[in-house]
């Protein structure tokens, strides 16, 4: 089953919902080819990025207190799920225009996969800035690949076209929100659904064969 799954780096409930579709793999033995599309939640963000609570209240019209306890609830989640969230006061939301670039190129060298489950690690677990190149570069060579080359691809932003070009794609079919699963490029899920929820997709989709 392919299963293509749009999502940003900096959406918590991208690796939630991918967590989520992981153990519902596992638990009805569904072999699935993964392939991540990009999505940026705010592509208009400046490089040096903005203190993340300051802008998920400036975003959503809610209280610190708010922020705060919605934090505490995903990393409670995503200890249910094996996944490590360390937010902290000097968290911050970033641009991931460039890791989409990267990710894009690692998708032609077969490592696509690796990559993004490294970048998710070294935005929500390692407070990294997964907007500067070295980062980048380093996650990289982390995912399997060369150093060198990585940075050549982010100074040169060979695949910057390709990226905008998906991104396109995925919001003139109606997605808006994320993460979004396309399901054997067929059937469409926005949002994390649950294990049993993801259970439920597969199960209906074997059926169906």
């Amino acid at each position: 089953m392919r299963i293509d799954i749009v999502s940003d780096i900096v959406c918590p409930w991208c690796i939630v919902g991918y967590k989520q579709l992981e153990y519902a793999l596992q638990q009805t033995g569904t072999t699935a080819e993964i392939h991540w599309q990009p999505f940026e939640l705010n592509p208009e963000m400046s490089q040096e990025g903005e203190n993340l609570t300051d802008h998920i209240i400036r975003k959503y019209g809610i209280s610190r207190s708010q922020s705060l306890e919605n934090r505490k609830n995903l990393t409670a989640l995503g200890a249910e799920l094996g996944f490590r969230f360390a937010f902290n006061e000097e968290s911050r939301m970033l641009n991931t225009f460039k890791a989409h670039q990267l990710l894009h190129w690692a998708a032609l060298n077969g490592r696509e996969h690796q990559l993004k489950i490294t970048l998710f690690h070294c935005y929500f677990n390692r407070d990294r800035d997964i907007s500067d190149d070295e980062v980048l570069a380093n996650a990289a060579v982390e995912a399997g690949l060369p150093y060198e080359e990585a940075l050549d691809v982010l100074d040169s932003a060979l695949y910057a076209d390709a990226v905008r070009e998906r991104e396109r794609f995925s919001i003139g079919s109606g997605i808006q929100g994320v993460p979004a699963m396309i399901f054997d490029q067929r059937e469409l899920h926005v949002g994390a659904q649950g294990i049993e929820g993801y259970v439920k997709i597969l199960n209906a989709l074997a059926a169906g064969q």
